[in-house]
């Protein structure tokens, strides 16, 4: 059976705030987020973990998990987690093993729409975006668009740095009309409480960008 649509997430809220308007709009869908791993028992708390509300011990990806297929629910989409991990937790994997896992995810949901996002300012972004991008030219029978992630978007000179870099690469970048944020996805966006807890920390961004119209970028080779 064709999912309408398959969204790649770097991290275990990205894809809703990048893009769930478009998941709404096609649902059911598929969020495939990359770096969902567990660390290692013993593994020090992050910074960004204790900002979130976290405390030494706490499973922080198991109530991350929780809270996003609780978003997702809301949007009509469906959670796939792979298990690798974020940068905060350790070492990042070589893109060809991210690549791999993800091929296999795609296959399994057989999609007709990959949305992944543009891999703009954080590594973990830019290593998904790769992970998928070295699909596209192998998989030419799927649509394949880009979000552009929310609150790195902002980052200036990132979004042009990337839309370089595809076109370097030979990949078409062409902007396509953008959707606002529907009450479903405010919804959506109020599940990851931990994570909106931490973006409203003294310094950080806040997410007012996420209820900003979302952007999509159509790919090809």
């Amino acid at each position: 059976m064709t999912t309408p649509l398959v969204a790649v997430s770097p991290h275990l809220d990205d894809a809703v705030f990048g893009c769930g308007a478009l998941l709404a709009a096609h649902a059911p869908s598929t969020v495939i987020t990359v770096f969902a791993g567990r660390p290692p028992r013993g593994t020090p708390l992050p910074p960004w973990d204790r900002a979130a509300g976290f405390d030494d011990g706490d499973d922080v990806v198991d109530a991350r998990r929780a809270e996003d297929r609780a978003a997702l629910g809301t949007l009509g989409a469906e959670p796939v987690w792979l298990d690798f991990l974020d940068a905060q937790y350790g070492p990042s994997p070589p893109v060809e093993s991210i690549a791999a896992d993800l091929e296999a995810a795609l296959l399994r949901t057989a999609p007709a729409t990959v949305c992944i996002p543009l891999g703009l300012f954080h590594s973990d972004h830019a290593l998904a975006h790769a992970a998928a991008l070295a699909l596209v030219r192998r998989h030419r029978g799927w649509r394949w668009l880009a979000y552009e992630e929310a609150v790195y978007r902002r980052v200036p000179g990132a979004l042009d740095a990337r839309l370089d870099a595809l076109r370097r690469a030979g990949i078409d970048a062409a902007p396509l009309a953008g959707l606002p944020a529907p009450i479903r996805k405010q919804r959506a966006l109020a599940c990851y409480r931990s994570q909106l807890r931490a973006l409203a920390t003294p310094g950080r961004p806040g997410h007012a960008d996420a209820l900003a119209p979302e952007r999509y970028w159509r790919l090809g080779a």
